[in-house]
C-alpha cells in the first residue's frame, strides 16, 4: 500500500513558457519536501546505487562533464554537479531521449533536519514532437516526473509504503496505482489553469494524460 494521496498532496507543480537560450520553453517545475538532512537527499539523487533504488539503474560518470545513460530510458550530459555548501545543492544535466534534448535541474535546500527538492525541466517548444503539447500539456513529461518524486518520496521516507521500481509499470494498473497517475494528471491541469489555460482543454489533455500513462479507454 501507497499513501496516494499524501504524496500527491505533497508535491507543488508549476508550468511557465519564457525564452530559454533564446527560444520558446515550456519550464515544468515539481516540488516537494523531505524529511532527511540536505547531504543524504543529495546522495540519493547523484550516486548510482542509490538512484536505481528509488528510479532507474544507471550508469556513466555522475559528476560534472561526466555522461549518464538510464536504464531504457534518457542519457545526457552533467552540465553542473555543485555539492551541498551553505545549505544548498545543484545538479544539471541534458536529458536526451528519442533525439531531442531537454534540460533538467535538480536543487536542494536546507530546511532545518529536511531538504526542500525542486526539479526543473526546460524543454524548447520547437523540440516537443507535433500534437502532443496539444493533445496532453504538460502532463506528458510532468506525470512521469511526479512518478520520481514518488519513488524518492518512498525512498526517504516522505510517503508511507513500498513500491520498487521494478514494480512500477504494473502497479499503474492497480486500482491504488490508476489513481495515482488520475491525480497527477489532474494536478497538471491545475497548474496549466493557474498558467492561464483554459479549465475545460486543461482537464481534456489530463484525461488524455491519465488514459496513456494507465491505457484507459477514452471517455466516448
Amino acid at each position: 500500500m501507497v499513501d496516494v494521496p499524501r504524496q500527491l498532496q505533497s508535491v507543488t507543480r508549476s508550468i511557465r513558457t519564457e525564452d530559454h537560450e533564446g527560444e520558446p520553453s515550456h519550464i515544468q517545475t515539481l516540488e516537494q519536501t523531505y524529511p532527511a538532512p540536505l547531504e543524504d537527499v543529495w546522495e540519493a539523487v547523484t550516486t548510482a546505487e542509490r538512484i536505481a533504488r528509488w528510479f532507474l539503474p544507471i550508469t556513466g560518470e555522475l559528476e560534472e562533464g561526466g555522461s549518464y545513460q538510464l536504464q531504457g530510458n534518457a542519457g545526457g550530459t552533467v552540465l553542473e554537479c555543485s555539492p551541498p555548501a551553505d545549505g544548498a545543492a545543484e545538479y544539471r544535466v541534458t536529458w536526451e531521449f528519442d533525439g531531442n534534448v531537454t534540460w533538467v535541474t535538480i536543487r536542494l535546500a536546507a530546511e532545518g533536519e529536511q531538504t526542500r527538492f525542486e526539479l526543473e525541466h526546460i524543454s524548447r517548444a520547437s523540440d516537443i514532437p507535433e500534437g502532443m503539447w496539444d493533445s496532453f500539456g504538460p502532463g506528458a513529461t510532468g506525470v512521469g516526473w511526479d512518478g520520481g518524486l514518488l519513488g524518492l518520496g518512498l525512498h526517504l521516507g516522505a510517503t508511507e509504503g513500498s513500491l520498487s521500481p521494478g514494480e512500477a509499470e504494473a502497479w499503474a494498473g492497480t486500482e491504488e496505482g490508476r489513481s495515482f497517475y488520475r491525480g497527477a494528471a489532474d494536478g497538471w491541469a491545475v497548474a496549466q489553469v493557474a498558467a492561464g489555460e483554459d479549465p475545460e482543454v486543461a482537464q481534456r489533455k489530463a484525461d488524455a494524460t491519465y488514459n496513456a500513462y494507465t491505457g484507459a479507454e477514452p471517455e466516448a
